[in-house]
Formats: structure tokens, sequence, C-alpha cells
């Protein structure tokens, strides 16, 4: 077990976050001091976040700002996926359901946006979602040579306005409805020339890389950073968070949700266009 790593057994599985603990076994929080590394480890999901883990998240960054021994938060993933977004196959930890979680200020994205301490996400493998949202919201994404970007969020039939915000403002419109209309893969190269991530790494340098990015970020003045980050929250601007609200509580959310569940494309799909698989 690596040095800081939280003791995970039956003992702590139901317990709720506290100190280095995160609250799940499937997130970790490693200390590296004067760093610590956050790694999303479910592999037996392709480390899809359960609710649980979307709290874990927001949990690691608050928790790392309040550490005065902690100088910043490298956030990565395991195998060959970095973060698919939530578990919509309805196996979750802890009794809550992800729209619901999804409807609360549980997630880490605004955390990520006002953290005082840098963050940096080494993006190791497949990166989609509410993954590829942590990878933008981060101070600097380094991504493996291996990675791939997605947002499929409109394939679930979520009306993510999060990402109809963000996205536009971090690659442009053009090729933010690309992604977002077409539910298109793209690679670290063209991830790197899009403006999805800061710097592509060749796969075994990426966490070496990724601690020299987090170095570099904490020699910066903390105050003076942080007067600059709040520009880029503001460049940002705020979503339409209760159209995201009524579009999860709705039938295409629902349609979605058991279209992903059963493997098969959503009804909304014309039937000539169908195909075998989930989309």
């Amino acid at each position: 077990m690596a040095p800081g790593a939280a003791h995970v057994g039956p003992e702590t599985a139901g317990r709720p976050p506290e100190g280095d603990w995160l609250g799940t076994p499937f997130i970790r929080l490693e200390r590296f001091e004067p760093f610590a590394r956050c790694v999303v480890d479910r592999p037996e999901r392709k480390n899809a976040l359960t609710s649980s883990m979307y709290f874990a998240l927001r949990y690691a960054v608050d928790h790392v700002n309040a550490d005065d021994t902690l100088a910043g938060l490298l956030i990565t993933g395991t195998g060959d996926v970095f973060i698919p977004g939530g578990d919509l196959s309805g196996q979750d930890e802890g009794g809550w359901s992800l729209p619901g979680l999804l409807s609360m200020d549980s997630v880490p994205f605004d955390a990520l946006r006002r953290s005082r301490k840098p963050v940096v996400s080494a993006i190791n493998g497949l990166c989609q979602g509410g993954g590829l949202m942590i990878a933008m919201l981060s101070d600097v994404a380094v991504a493996s040579e291996r990675a791939t970007f997605r947002a499929p969020e409109l394939f679930r039939g979520i009306a993510d306005t999060n990402y109809a915000q963000i996205l536009p403002r971090q690659i442009g419109p053009a090729r933010a409805r690309d992604m977002l209309f077409t539910g298109r893969v793209v690679d670290a190269a063209e991830a790197l020339d899009w403006g999805l991530v800061a710097r592509v790494v060749a796969h075994d340098d990426l966490i070496e890389a990724s601690t020299a990015v987090l170095e570099q970020c904490s020699q910066t003045a903390p105050d003076a950073r942080l007067a600059v980050k709040d520009s880029f929250d503001r460049y940002y601007g705020a979503y339409d968070r209760i159209a995201m609200d009524a579009s999860l509580r709705g039938a295409e959310a629902l349609e979605g949700f058991l279209a992903f569940k059963e493997r098969r494309a959503p009804e909304w799909v014309p039937p000539s266009l169908r195909r075998p698989g989930r989309l």
C-alpha cells in the first residue's frame, strides 16, 4: 500500500469521509508530500463513478485545500481508464441514486473551479462524461498519448447544460457541437490541438510529467494565482442548473438510462438507424 493511502476493509467500507479516507474503497488518497494523489481505482466497472465516488473527488479537493501540509492535488485513474463518468448500470454504493446526486452540490466540478491549491489531471486513458469535465476544470490537464475523449451525454437523454457552457469556451462552438451532437471520439493528439488538454506525453512518463507540472504550479504566488483563476471562472460562466435538473428528472433521461443498462439504442433513434448494442 502506498504511503499515506487509507486502509480499506470491512470496518471502513461504510464509513463516511474522514481525513485521508475518502468514504469509498474505489478512490484512494496517496500522500507524496507536499502533494496528494487521488487515484480512481474501480477496474471491474472501468472506473465508472458511483455517487460516493463523485462525492469523494469533491471531498478530496476540499480536504487538500484545508491541509497546510499539502500544496496541490493530482488526479489520475488506473489501467487504460481515467474516468468515464457516472455509472449508469444501476450498481451503486451507499444507496444514493446517481441522478439525485448530480442535481446536488456534491460533484467535484465547482470545487475544481474554485480550488485555491493547484489541481492537475493525469489522464491515463479513456476520459469521457464527468471525467472530461474534471479534466477541463483542472488547472492543467496532462494526457497520455493513449488517452481518448468523448462527451456522450446526449446519447443518454441528458441535457448537460454544464457541458454546453464549458465545452464551447474550452474548444470553440464548432468543435463543441461536433463532440456533443455526434459523440465522436477524440484522440490525444486531436485533444491537444483543440485545447481539451494542455500537454500530451508518452504513456510511461505521465505521472512524472504531471507531477512536474504540479510542482511548477505550486511555485506561483497563491493569492495572485487565485485572482487569475477567478478570471477563468468568470470566463466559463454559470450554467443553466434549472434546465439540467429538469432533464435529469425527465422521460428522456430515464429512457437513456434503460437503453444503456439494456445495451440497446434508445427509442428516440429512428428504427432504420438502430444498431445492436448501446450508443
